[in-house]
């Protein structure tokens, strides 16, 4: 197609581009021989999980709690106009309740269509690994993570430990976060 020239043929050039858009593709493709997660922190725990899992990470929106929830499934937020079940999410895996900082952030992800976030220690951002550079978890067999961990990836002299998701969000204990009640 030609360069626009007004500003009604400057959209319709730009509708047709969205049309044409696939995402994966374009300069922020992926490339052969690649895997793409998100690294973040749990405690002392360096973890990623696949890019595909995790639509954004973002700041700690005010929370909502909801009565009779486990005290790991901290309540709801609203962002950009949704509400989103937010989770403690090193607080589930160990069973005390982490502190929310500064440097906490929402990974968001989606659990039966429904706007999902786990809260994390710290988030730094996105890396891209060489997909054969990963190996079996050497998490001890006590770890919290261990359940949810199948595998490790490394880049440079770094090691994250991969959090599987579907795994994560599969778990009876994870999708019961009704408090137990005692009659």
């Amino acid at each position: 197609m030609p360069d626009p020239q007004g500003p009604f043929e400057k959209l319709l050039h730009y509708q047709t581009r969205a049309a044409e858009y696939e995402p994966g593709r374009g300069s922020g493709e992926m490339k052969r021989g690649e895997w793409v997660g998100v690294i973040f922190r749990m405690a002392d725990a360096r973890v990623t999980c696949g890019i595909d899992h995790v639509h954004q990470f973002l700041p700690l929106p005010p929370i909502t709690p909801v009565p009779g929830t486990k005290p790991w499934l901290m309540g709801l937020a609203n962002v950009r106009g949704e509400l989103m079940t937010v989770i403690d999410l090193p607080g589930f895996l160990s069973g005390k309740s982490s502190t929310a900082t500064g440097r906490s952030r929402l990974l968001a992800a989606t659990l039966r269509d429904r706007p999902l976030g786990l809260m994390v220690d710290e988030v730094f951002g996105q890396r891209h690994f060489v997909a054969d550079d990963v190996g079996e978890s050497t998490l001890a067999e006590s770890s919290p993570l261990r359940p949810y961990v199948r595998q490790q990836r490394r880049s440079g002299k770094e090691t994250w430990q991969e959090l599987d998701l579907d795994i994560l969000l599969r778990d009876p204990d994870f999708l019961n976060g009704a408090a137990n009640r005692e009659h």
